[in-house]
């Protein structure tokens, strides 16, 4: 079983940064390669994804959060991170983590298997 745990999130200034981070754990012995997304979700709203990022290195965005949020991960320490910078008060929602295994998903919701609890982000004016 994969476990996703975020963290980093609060409450900040229009114009403030945060950078969120993901852990994965549970499945380090098991020689999968898994990819990796940020999605969000604001209350009343859909989810959608933010960002996702390929074994490669290579990543996508979201069209609202290009050149403001960057996605990347430390494979060493299986952690996926989430730097968000100039944030506006749109950008306030819960942020999720989100993988799985073998398969390149970019901001599919669906096609992802493993998803952590999440966490707030808001951002005031």
């Amino acid at each position: 079983q994969v476990q996703l745990v975020e963290s980093g999130g609060g409450s900040v200034l229009a114009g403030g940064s945060l950078r969120l981070s993901c852990v994965a754990s549970g499945y380090t012995a098991r020689g999968y390669s898994f990819y990796m997304g940020w999605f969000r979700q604001a209350p009343g709203k859909e989810r959608e994804g933010v960002a996702a990022i390929n074994r490669d290195n290579s990543t996508r965005y979201a069209d609202s959060v290009k050149d403001r949020f960057t996605i990347s991960k430390d494979n060493a320490k299986n952690t996926l991170y989430l730097q968000m910078n100039s944030l506006r008060p749109e950008d306030t929602a819960m942020y999720y983590c989100a993988a799985r295994p073998n398969w390149f998903c970019g901001m599919v919701s669906t096609c992802y298997n493993y998803w952590g609890q999440g966490t707030q982000v808001t951002v005031s004016s």
